[in-house]
């Protein structure tokens, strides 16, 4: 088995190679950047399992990276940041970052995290698949992959997380509230206007691949559920 490569890019060198030996001894393989100019040249030779982004580096800032290697991986990201705005936390999830860490933390937290995001991608190891009348939908959560006949949707963590919530009770309804607390790390730091965003552009996706089918139903002052319509 393949042991996860984590990126740390943190400009604190202190912090950086604490958080580093913690990671390291976990088990995983460790690779430190302290710049952001230097992130995309490195990940166009290696490759990551997670990375690990602070937001505020000199060269370009965590929120561009995060937006530069969602635009062509989907490669987990949990931003770590000692701001604190409501704006700034939203912003970085919508951009399609996995989780975020408010400064300061313990490095058992970032390692419990790292684990708890990798593990999502491990559970998914097998491919789960179901048939509604001549529509065959399945999931391949290790590659971020949704398909519906055939037809591949690429998703963020976040964005698969929420499909696969919905998509295992069909026709059950979700609250906001159930889903903040079950596909957000920490969902004190969101609100019910990421959770509505984030089913937003879930529903784009699925509407591009299956015209004229509401997959996911809104259910008003309620919540959301998946319940396929499909011919």
């Amino acid at each position: 088995m393949t042991t996860a490569s984590i990126l740390i890019v943190e400009d604190e060198p202190d912090l950086a190679n604490l958080l580093n030996d913690y990671v390291a001894a976990a088990g995983y393989t460790t690779h430190i950047i302290n710049n952001g100019d230097e992130v995309e040249p490195w990940l166009a030779q290696n490759q990551a399992s997670l990375i690990v982004l602070d937001l505020m580096l000199p060269g370009k800032n965590g929120l561009d990276i995060c937006k530069d290697v969602r635009s062509k991986s989907n490669i987990p990201i949990i931003m770590t940041t000692a701001k604190v705005e409501e704006i700034d936390r939203l912003l970085g999830l919508e951009l399609g970052a996995d989780d975020y860490i408010c400064k300061p933390y313990s490095p058992r937290e970032v390692v419990a995290r790292v684990k708890t995001v990798l593990r999502r991608l491990d559970l998914a190891a097998n491919t789960s698949e179901t048939q509604n009348n001549s529509v065959v939908i399945s999931i391949n959560p290790e590659k971020l992959h949704l398909a519906i006949n055939s037809i591949t949707i690429e998703l963020t963590q976040i964005e698969l997380n929420l499909f696969k919530l919905l998509y295992d009770e069909p026709g059950k309804i979700f609250s906001r509230q159930h889903i903040l607390d079950n596909i957000y790390q920490d969902y004190r730091i969101v609100s019910d206007r990421t959770v509505d965003s984030h089913i937003k552009k879930l529903r784009k996706k699925l509407n591009d691949a299956v015209p004229n089918n509401d997959l996911i139903k809104s259910i008003y002052g309620v919540g959301y559920k998946f319940e396929p319509d499909l011919d």
